[in-house]
């Protein structure tokens, strides 16, 4: 399968997006990708061979998951790249357009298990929800 890319633009500074996308404090604000989901934990050691580890839950309980990726290449302030436990393999970039406006791009290896398009739309509502967390606060 094709890996699926989106992006999107982010009116801040390159280093503060890097540092709301990666910085624990900040991931659990803006994590999920529906209103009624929520990240109640977020773990980073943001070097190679270092792990992102994340729990997702449902705010009512129903449902939950542990996202773990362990870090490949990491080029501050620009780049990213992990693979998760099943080996799929994820990439960000960070793209300083001036010095007050980001765009970050997203390229990840989709799972076999829901669309294509449903995957497309959950990863885009997360960095959605990032982009607004970044700009409001």
């Amino acid at each position: 399968m094709e890996p699926i890319k989106i992006d999107i633009t982010i009116l801040e500074p390159v280093q503060k997006v890097w540092d709301y996308f990666n910085g624990p404090k900040h991931i659990v604000n803006w994590n999920f990708a529906h209103e009624s989901w929520h990240c109640p934990d977020a773990e980073n050691d943001l070097k190679v061979g270092g792990k992102l580890k994340t729990r997702m839950e449902a705010k009512d309980g129903s449902l939950g998951f542990d996202f773990v990726g362990v870090y490949d290449e990491i080029v501050p302030m620009k780049l990213i790249k992990y693979h998760l436990e099943d080996g799929r393999k994820v990439e960000i970039r960070f793209e300083e357009i001036d010095p007050t406006t980001t765009k970050v791009t997203e390229i990840f290896d989709p799972e076999a298990s829901n669309s294509i398009e449903m995957q497309r739309d959950g990863w885009y509502a997360i960095l959605d929800n990032f982009h607004k967390y970044v700009e409001n606060n």
